[in-house]
């Protein structure tokens, strides 16, 4: 029987302002639904990967990730040990990159300001799939990541319970968690993309929530 190494690395814990789900809750949600791996990767720090890789977990490995804010949209670091302070798009790839991370480009489409193509030279993956964007929209991260000759992978930018591992990665004869020989088989685009039907209303209230959840935040941090 040929074995799988399956892995979401774009998942969102309360340490986002637009999400509920605990680092504990995301520990067992991912065992049960046959995850081997996860990334934490929450708006702008690392505390939540932090957290989630402190818990002890048998069979899912935790990798410490983040999602950081700057000039041109979103840019995912996976494999991080420590925050990434600059705001600007060759700050945060650099501080990626100093601390031995991948860059990730997370939803290509989904942003105000695109990247230019010698910007894009510096990412090492393109998230071509990810189940809070429409399909429209991730096939043209396919393309792009085609024409970049970038390998892909997918995410499913859980930020609420139901979302979790709704799409995932698998690797073929990959029977436990070796970092060096994930990171080698990312790279070389040896990674199946698993996806399943995610309904246009899953995403908006996917969205929907997020945005009702970050506005309660931010009464609750005022009212602190």
């Amino acid at each position: 029987m040929t074995s799988k190494f399956c892995f979401d690395f774009h998942i969102h814990s309360c340490y986002s302002m637009d999400s509920f789900l605990s680092p504990k809750s995301i520990v067992k949600l991912a065992s049960l639904r046959g995850l081997d791996a996860i990334a934490i990767t929450d708006h702008n720090t690392i505390k939540g990967g932090l957290k989630t890789e402190s818990i002890k977990t048998e069979g899912l490995t935790i990798v410490v990730g983040s999602e950081i804010n700057t000039d041109f949209g979103d840019l995912i670091g996976l494999f991080l040990n420590s925050e990434i302070i600059s705001r600007d798009w060759g700050g945060v790839v650099d501080e990626i990159k100093d601390q031995d991370g991948l860059v990730v480009l997370p939803h290509p489409y989904r942003r105000k300001r695109f990247p230019s193509s010698e910007l894009l030279k510096n990412v090492d993956i393109i998230e071509s799939v990810n189940a809070r964007t429409s399909k429209e929209l991730n096939l043209n991260a396919q393309k792009l990541a085609k024409d970049l000759k970038k390998p892909m992978i997918c995410g499913s930018d859980a930020h609420f319970s139901f979302e979790l591992g709704v799409v995932r990665n698998s690797i073929k004869n990959m029977s436990c968690y070796d970092e060096d020989e994930l990171r080698k088989m990312i790279l070389r685009g040896d990674v199946n993309i698993c996806t399943k039907n995610h309904p246009a209303i899953m995403r908006k209230t996917s969205i929907v929530l997020g945005t009702a959840v970050k506005k309660l935040k931010t009464i609750k941090e005022r009212w602190d």
